[in-house]
């Protein structure tokens, strides 16, 4: 999944592909590196971030799902917003992923009349207050058991179980043990039979991690990030969002021809 922020403010990225053609540009270019979805979110969920309207999400977002849905990719729409979700949906979007696991009350029947795939994602407070000392008694067993909850609230208003992809929120109100025992239990939240998609792309713990007292910057974090992907991979997640494609793409092809 190529990560594709339309966005002034992303953690990562934020800025770059901001203008539509820029941002179509950049959805074919990671789809000829091996992107087999892409992820189009117009309002940043970074650590502190400010939230957006719905009509500046909208404006950011349905016009580049329009595009890249019309050239035949596959796009999935990264918000939590039930009425951008819809227009994205309309536009051609084939899966919503919402990092507050169907918060909005109109976001679970607007899915459920699309038909399309969703991802559930677990996250402790809120993008602006969820670094703010997160706390957790079982990490692992509170992150799983949130999502089994709202996976079964999903199918209870009419979304289909195959339909469901699970996340459990790397760097969304968890300090880096947090990260690590999650990434190291990745079989406990597979065995629920959903689909895990893991997201640690360019992530301060990374940086954290690798750089000690300086935290390596953003740019200077793929080393790690394609050590943590494949790891994940290699425990049972599905899905890899990642920014970096061409390389993330090549770490899964190799992974896949050693264990299979």
């Amino acid at each position: 999944m190529g990560i594709l922020n339309v966005t002034p403010d992303s953690f990562s990225d934020g800025g770059q592909h901001f203008g539509f053609q820029t941002a179509v540009d950049a959805a074919r270019q990671m789809v000829d590196d091996g992107a087999h979805v892409i992820d189009v979110g117009g309002e940043s969920t970074r650590p502190g971030a400010d939230p957006v309207s719905e009509d500046e999400e909208t404006r950011r977002v349905v016009p580049v799902v329009e595009a890249l849905a019309a050239a035949g990719i596959t796009v999935s729409v990264d918000t939590m917003k039930a009425s951008v979700a819809r227009r994205a949906l309309g536009a051609g979007a084939a899966i919503v992923n919402d990092v507050t696991a169907l918060s909005d009350p109109e976001m679970a029947q607007v899915c459920a009349d699309a038909g399309c795939t969703v991802c559930l994602m677990h996250m402790q407070g809120t993008p602006r207050t969820m670094q703010a000392n997160p706390h957790y008694e079982d990490v692992v067993e509170e992150v799983r058991s949130f999502l089994v909850e709202r996976a079964a609230f999903a199918q209870g208003h009419g979304i289909a179980a195959d339909k469901i992809w699970i996340d459990p929120g790397i760097g969304f109100g968890k300090t880096v043990d947090h990260n690590l025992e999650l990434l190291r239990n990745i079989p406990r939240l597979a065995d629920t039979g959903y689909p895990v998609l893991i997201g640690v792309s360019r992530k301060s713990f990374i940086g954290r991690i690798l750089g000690g007292a300086v935290p390596l910057p953003v740019e200077d974090r793929l080393e790690g990030t394609l050590a943590v992907q494949g790891y994940a991979q290699l425990q049972g997640a599905k899905i890899i969002r990642a920014h970096d494609v061409k390389a993330a793409g090549r770490t899964v092809r190799m992974i896949q021809a050693l264990v299979e």
